[in-house]
């Protein structure tokens, strides 16, 4: 029983790196693709861009120590 808590685990870190992946995957080509079509507002979509990818990635960590803290209490 002990071991579908670490398969269960498992799935769920690799759905949040996959999830967290795939959304900065999109922000990064929408920026890039932002870019490409004005490059004179380079420094605007950097600085719009970068604080949901911030908040994306600090989600994403937080959630893989949740998992982790569940597995090693449990």
């Amino acid at each position: 029983m002990e071991v579908l808590h670490y398969l269960g685990a498992a799935i769920g870190l690799g759905l949040i790196v996959v999830g967290a992946g795939l959304g900065i995957g999109r922000l990064a080509a929408a920026a890039a693709d932002g870019i490409a079509r004005q490059p004179e507002a380079n420094d605007k979509i950097t600085a719009a861009v970068n604080l949901p990818l911030f908040l994306l990635e600090g989600v994403a960590i937080l959630a893989e120590v949740f998992i982790l803290l569940i597995v090693l209490l449990k």
